[in-house]
């Protein structure tokens, strides 16, 4: 009988100390601001994550580069600092060459050819392009089509040539702008402002929210409206730390991220247009829209720049992004009823 009632105190205590454990700490860091798209889903998922699992995980969101930089947040998470990022999808050259579509110029035509091209086959087989060396990719998260920014007026690609231009660590952000004449320079988005400021760039690019949260338009005197490109993230985490979780976990967390992800870039849809008319009214910068003939002649320019990574990234993912600007007939038969 003492045997028994010590084993049943052995389980009990057991059961208590399996109750009672500390819930999974999720450090989740970002580099914007917390009401740019990427931070609002940030904040959504940690309100969804700590709702379907209450008491089992406990989720820290670090923006603004408050724990690491875009520079050392990749090294992090495969170190286990962090636990999920959400880097621009330019920074994933060292891990994988096929998201380098996403930074081709004037490939796609707007913020809905992205999303459909995302959510095909062929889009989400690149979630999974960077699994073997320590990453898996939960969704892509938009930001919004990028603009181009200086102190002098960007109308044609004779205007960019000399000029400094802020880039992402991209080789295709770099082949851009030397396509232009442009003179490319590699910074931390940390370092823009005061970049922008000091005059160590002329320019920039960058998708109207980031323009307005971070401010950029105070130290540019002109902002061109050529979405010649897509600034979107891809939410990615640790694979080791992702698979090693109880499979109740991870299927609670994976409903989170994908809900945290339609609502910011249900945000990144509704909001851009609110950013661009903010930056019009803050009157710091001067607004250029482009007619079609210089639209086409920056896109003529900068097109030669897809050949030169085609053998890296792979025709038939440039195929299948060309063909996402091609609008689903049903959506095509609704557009016309409008007219």
């Amino acid at each position: 009988m003492k045997i028994i009632n010590f084993v049943l105190g052995i389980l009990l205590l057991s059961f208590s100390a399996m109750t009672m454990a500390d819930p999974v700490i999720i450090k989740y860091s970002h580099v914007v601001a917390e009401n740019t798209p990427k931070g609002q889903a940030a904040l959504k998922f940690k309100e969804l994550a700590e709702k379907y699992l209450p008491g089992k995980v406990k989720v820290e969101v670090f923006p603004n580069s408050q724990l690491f930089g875009d520079g050392k947040e990749m090294e992090a998470l495969l170190l286990g600092d962090v636990q999920i990022v959400a880097p621009s999808l330019a920074k994933f050259g060292k891990y994988t060459t096929k998201l380098q579509i996403f930074d081709l110029p004037f490939l796609f035509d707007d913020i809905h050819a992205v999303d459909r091209f995302q959510n095909s086959a062929k889009g989400q087989e690149l979630l999974a392009s960077m699994e073997g060396k320590g990453l898996v990719g939960l969704g892509f998260l938009h930001n919004g089509m990028k603009q181009l920014s200086a102190n002098v007026p960007l109308r044609t690609p004779a205007d960019a040539k000399g000029l400094k231009f802020r880039i992402q660590s991209s080789d295709v952000l770099e082949a851009q702008f030397k396509a232009v004449g442009g003179n490319p320079q590699k910074i931390a988005f940390a370092e823009v402002y005061q970049a922008l400021q000091s005059g160590v760039v002329d320019g920039t690019e960058n998708p109207w929210s980031n323009t307005y949260t971070k401010k950029f338009y105070e130290v540019q005197k002109y902002i061109t409206e050529s979405d010649h490109g897509v600034l979107d993230y891809m939410v990615v985490t640790n694979e080791k730390w992702w698979k090693g979780l109880p499979a109740d976990i991870r299927k609670a967390l994976g409903k989170a991220m994908s809900e945290s992800i339609a609502f910011g870039n249900k945000i990144a849809l509704t909001e851009d247009q609110d950013y661009r008319t903010k930056v019009i009214e803050a009157k710091k910068a001067e607004v250029i829209k482009l007619t079609k003939a210089e639209k086409a002649e920056w896109r003529n320019a900068m097109k030669p720049v897809w050949a030169q990574f085609e053998p890296e990234i792979g025709k038939d993912l440039i195929d299948a992004a060309i063909q996402a600007n091609e609008l689903p007939v049903a959506a095509k038969k609704a557009k016309s009823k409008k007219k």
